[in-house]
């Protein structure tokens, strides 16, 4: 190996050491990314498949072509939103009874992931259920030009698995050389006046290339079924949070999400029906464009199959358009034992979209 990639490979193995956070509590404080060597994407690719060179191929998905209008006069911009399982919930919590326990050790896992991440090369990351973001995510993806910000949760479900890595929560990258912060806000949700176990962040960004301004938001959502007027109150918090953040629609908006809720839920209809203008962007790869996929999220647990669509992408409808959107993944490629497994590191899918601004946001801005 060169100079480089040994290098490349000693940052790897680094981040690879689950255990670095809770054994020096230095690593809790984010480095300075002015002082860390930047990463070549492709350098760092080959090191994931070098990793998991004994794993099944990742699968292949495809970009549909959503444009309706001529083509923009700026790049899109490319949003990730995906829950990528929490650690320690995976091996300690979530009991996915056909997926081997071997699928689920982090020195490959780690490796699924951030392959998703570097072959769909996302100008925007929005992550849920993230307990290696000292560790991993935060000192690899800031060398590869990231600027990231992590909320955790206030009482993770992580912290009561044995050799936990610390509590989970949400995280948010964007790209330095694409977007400048303009502003940043941690949301702690409230559901009927009470403060919750769940989070959101929201910032507002800045396009250097075209100076429009548009704020993004991540959130997780309250799971488990009997929980849906907590979530619906949930929902509403953060929905008047984002009126206040984006004066009332005026910054165009895009939102991403484990929301744990179905299409038919009220927390849906909240988003589907809000003021802000909201439209759900995979409901755009149906037929009619009004329904959403049959699934995001697809695992067997030992009280049995579930197959949901809990996974959102929400955006400004009269301020951006989806340009094209990452198709799922089909039930044969998924495969009999489903999600997580030794192709897909998480239970959730990934949801992958390319934004750009309305040329005449109907006189909004």
């Amino acid at each position: 190996m060169g100079n480089g990639t040994s290098r490349l490979y000693s940052a790897l193995a680094k981040a690879l050491n689950s255990s670095a956070a809770s054994q020096h509590p230095e690593y809790l404080v984010s480095p300075d990314p002015e002082h860390l060597e930047p990463i070549d994407p492709k350098e760092l690719l080959e090191e994931c498949r070098a990793v998991l060179h004994t794993r099944p191929p990742r699968f292949q998905r495809d970009f549909v072509d959503l444009r309706t209008d001529c083509p923009s006069s700026h790049p899109p911009i490319r949003v990730m939103q995906w829950n990528i399982l929490a650690q320690a919930l995976g091996e300690g919590k979530d009991n996915f009874v056909q997926c081997p326990v071997e699928a689920l050790k982090w020195e490959e896992r780690k490796c699924l992931i951030l392959e998703e991440i570097l072959a769909y090369q996302p100008d925007i990351l929005c992550l849920q259920e993230v307990d290696h973001y000292f560790d991993t995510f935060q000192p690899l993806l800031s060398r590869l030009g990231y600027q990231g910000t992590f909320f955790p949760k206030p009482w993770s479900p992580c912290l009561d698995v044995e050799h936990n890595n610390g509590p989970d929560g949400c995280a948010l990258f964007f790209l330095q050389n694409r977007f400048k912060l303009v502003n940043s806000a941690n949301i702690r949700l409230t559901a009927m006046t009470l403060k919750t176990n769940q989070v959101a962040i929201a910032q507002t960004l800045e396009c250097k290339e075209s100076s429009r301004q548009f704020c993004i938001a991540v959130t997780h959502l309250k799971a488990r079924t009997g929980w849906e007027r907590f979530r619906s109150a949930q929902g509403c918090d953060l929905l008047q949070n984002l009126q206040n953040i984006t004066q009332g629609a005026k910054i165009p908006l895009i939102v991403c999400g484990d929301f744990n809720a179905e299409p038919t839920e009220e927390v849906y209809k909240h988003f589907a029906s809000s003021s802000l203008n909201l439209n759900s962007a995979y409901k755009l790869l149906s037929a009619d464009g009004q329904s959403e996929p049959p699934y995001t999220t697809w695992k067997i647990r030992t009280s049995g199959e579930c197959r949901h669509t809990l996974d959102y992408i929400w955006y400004s409808k009269h301020a951006l358009s989806v340009r094209s959107a990452l198709d799922l993944l089909t039930e044969e490629q998924i495969g009999p034992n489903r999600l997580p497994s030794f192709n897909y590191p998480s239970d959730h899918l990934s949801l992958v979209c390319d934004f750009s601004f309305n040329e005449e946001p109907d006189g909004l801005l």
